[in-house]
């Protein structure tokens, strides 16, 4: 009986031993690794940033970031389909990679010194600055915004940028941008800020409003980013985007999905990278 027992102890120590060592084995999470385990690329996107990131009639993901990430999704596990949307809002994007609830940010992603320093960027595939829009473009300069409060979107460029160098302009902030552009349509502020590559856009569908700051501040880039420290799903990133660049992809990813809304008013080189 003292046999059986001392056999039964090391036969349940020998399966937790087994059950630790194949938990050790399992890659972390959002890593290449776990990605080609899973077979299934988890991407965060906007759900309400037309024509980068939205939802249409069909309830299905459309945009510029949407057709490059399913590329991205066909070259790493051979199928376009093999992928997750998994819808963020600005301010919470980079908590959902650092969360591992997302392998890769492809939200309309603007590299910033601040948010290089809690995740990683690849490089970059689009172009951006800011801009402001306001009825009939009646605000043109800064000058024209003291006294009155600007609509942003919370935790974007724009709010980190007129916090930190115009803070005396008072900021209407909301979460998503249908609240953002519905409040300059309800008249809550004059005027909002955005990247001017998405307000370029919005004043097609919206004639009555006008871009009347079409650039400010440093010219920035966006760009996919994954969890500080994951290097080699980086690598694979760094390595893709070169490979679509040359190729002419990010040329047809744009005509399939940009060029619709901007026309022949803006040239392609202003807004990616050839």
């Amino acid at each position: 009986m003292r046999l059986l027992k001392v056999f039964s102890l090391a036969f349940v120590a020998m399966l937790a031993f087994v059950g630790c060592s194949n938990h050790k084995a399992k890659a972390e999470e959002g890593t290449l690794a776990s990605i080609k385990e899973k077979g299934i690329l988890r991407v965060g996107v906007f759900s309400d940033k037309p024509p980068f990131g939205y939802m249409d009639s069909k309830g299905q993901f459309q945009g510029f970031d949407v057709y490059i990430a399913r590329r991205m999704a066909k070259d790493l596990l051979g199928d376009a389909k093999k992928i997750q949307f998994i819808p963020v809002e600005a301010a919470a994007r980079v908590e959902f990679l650092k969360a591992n609830k997302v392998d890769v940010i492809m939200a309309n992603f603007t590299k910033t010194k601040e948010r290089a320093e809690v995740v990683d960027f690849a490089k970059p595939y689009m172009k951006v600055a800011l801009g402001v829009v306001s009825k009939d473009g009646v605000i043109k300069s800064i000058e024209d915004l003291k006294g009155k409060p600007l609509i942003v979107n919370k935790g974007t460029t724009a709010d980190f940028f007129f916090s930190k160098h115009y803070p005396s302009i008072s900021l209407l902030k909301y979460d998503q941008n249908t609240e953002t552009f519905l409040a300059l349509k309800d008249n809550r502020g004059p005027a909002l800020a955005h990247d001017n590559t998405l307000l370029f856009a919005w004043v097609k569908k919206n004639p009555e409003f006008k871009v009347g700051i079409p650039s400010l501040g440093d010219q920035d880039v966006i760009a996919p980013a994954v969890k500080k420290g994951h290097k080699e799903l980086l690598e694979w990133l760094n390595n893709e985007i070169d490979k679509l660049t040359k190729e002419g992809f990010m040329k047809e990813a744009y005509d399939a999905t940009l060029k619709p809304i901007y026309g022949n008013d803006i040239n392609p080189s202003m807004v990616i990278f050839e």
